[in-house]
């Protein structure tokens, strides 16, 4: 599953993101705490080498606990700050102030030093599309600021806000790296929606997604679709994908079941955390020298 996608606003997001680094104090991620590997991009790293980093694994409240502390404490013995969310709910403006103040405790000793108490920490806040960036700020604004939608690619230019102790923090477009050349990370931005559907075989995309629940969450199907664990057949997943059309009554006529609109379903109540709490990806296990 090779997926070039990469539109015009993304490579100019990139220049612009390049230009603008240089004027700011950090750099916060915002990754799906679902996808926490795949929803990184791996130009991001490159680009702020030297940049003070906070990670912030959202969308928790659809990801399974376990697996995001495990996420958190992966990250952080990588020198990264990591802060967990639900971009949903909000109320997390205290602990991203406290977090950002803490990674830019050594610059702001040297403001004071140069007697420039006060001086504003500035934020450049990044991410993928689609892993809830916009929602995010907006809660941390505690108001509608950034434009937010269900939807990848929404927010096109960059916009600097402000917030209370001292932050001001800059929203940018999501952004893709210019081709995706492994199919576990092709697959898992688009079970997610970080890949636009419009280019996508949903068939496709929902056989391998019932195989990847497979081995995180074997009894997902079960719960959500009321279907027996023998109508799962991980070798053969889209027999499975029509015992679900078949439990759903979607049907096509002459015996045949709609299997696209199920497709449609199953990616749709993943997306929307109907599935239960999920995360498809666990952090690699470190080889002993």
């Amino acid at each position: 599953m090779s997926i070039n996608w990469y539109p015009g606003h993304m490579a100019k997001t990139r220049r612009l993101m390049s230009d603008d680094l240089k004027n700011v104090e950090a750099v916060c991620e915002i990754i799906d705490a679902r996808i926490p590997q795949s929803s990184r991009n791996p130009d991001l790293d490159r680009l702020a080498a030297g940049k003070k980093r906070l990670l912030v694994l959202n969308r928790a409240d659809q990801a399974d606990p376990a697996k995001t502390a495990a996420w958190a404490e992966y990250y952080r013995a990588r020198g990264f700050a990591v802060l967990i969310t639900d971009s949903q709910k909000g109320g997390f403006l205290p602990a991203f102030s406290s977090a950002v103040r803490e990674l830019c405790a050594e610059q702001l000793r040297r403001y004071e030093e140069k007697g420039q108490v006060g001086k504003r920490v500035r934020v450049m806040i990044i991410g993928i599309p689609n892993v809830g960036k916009s929602s995010f700020i907006n809660r941390l604004l505690g108001r509608k600021s950034a434009i937010a939608a269900d939807k990848p690619g929404v927010t096109r230019s960059n916009q600097w806000f402000s917030l209370p102790g001292g932050f001001d923090f800059m929203d940018t477009p999501g952004m893709l790296w210019p081709k995706i050349e492994k199919d576990e990370t092709g697959y898992a931005l688009a079970y997610t929606g970080t890949i636009r559907d419009e280019i996508l075989d949903l068939e496709d995309i929902a056989c391998h997604l019932i195989a990847t629940l497979g081995d995180a969450e074997p009894q997902a199907l079960v719960r959500r679709y009321g279907i027996s664990p023998e109508d799962i057949d991980l070798g053969l997943p889209f027999a499975t994908l029509e015992a679900l059309a078949k439990k759903r009554g979607f049907l096509l006529g002459r015996g045949e079941y709609d299997t696209g609109r199920m497709a449609r379903v199953l990616l749709d109540e993943f997306r929307d955390g109907k599935l239960g709490r999920i995360t498809l990806e666990i952090p690699p296990v470190e080889r002993a020298e």
